[in-house]
């Protein structure tokens, strides 16, 4: 499966940004946004599967996992950004059982990672 990470770029603190992963297929599959800062472990972000979302509680709020199957696309949209949201975003795919949708070692798809900035 390949999946592609897109839309990150520099926002000010308070803005938003809506990061799209493109999947080359969704079907039976969780996918998840992880995110790693410089100096920092891979963090999860958010998980989507169908029925069910799941965030990371410093997002939880202000981010919103959502999925196109028909288009076959992962969206986050992220709002209210704070400079410790800065980070390379990086979405994948698993079919792990959905209690351990937050740990990335069971994620065996990546996407490329996109960067975002958050700012002064």
């Amino acid at each position: 499966v390949q999946l592609q990470a897109s839309g990150g770029g520099l926002v000010q603190i308070g803005g938003s940004l809506r990061l799209s992963c493109a999947a080359s297929e969704l079907t039976s599959s969780t996918i998840g946004w992880f995110r790693q800062a410089p100096g920092k472990e891979r963090e999860f972000v958010a998980a989507i599967r169908i029925g069910s979302t799941k965030y990371a509680d410093s997002v939880k709020g202000r981010f919103t996992i959502s999925k196109e199957t028909a288009k076959k696309t992962v969206s986050l949209q992220m709002n209210s950004l704070k400079p410790e949201d800065t980070a390379v975003y990086y979405c994948a795919r698993t079919r792990v059982v959905w209690s351990s949708v937050s740990d990335p070692s069971y994620y065996n798809d990546w996407g490329q990672g996109t960067l975002v900035t958050v700012s002064s």
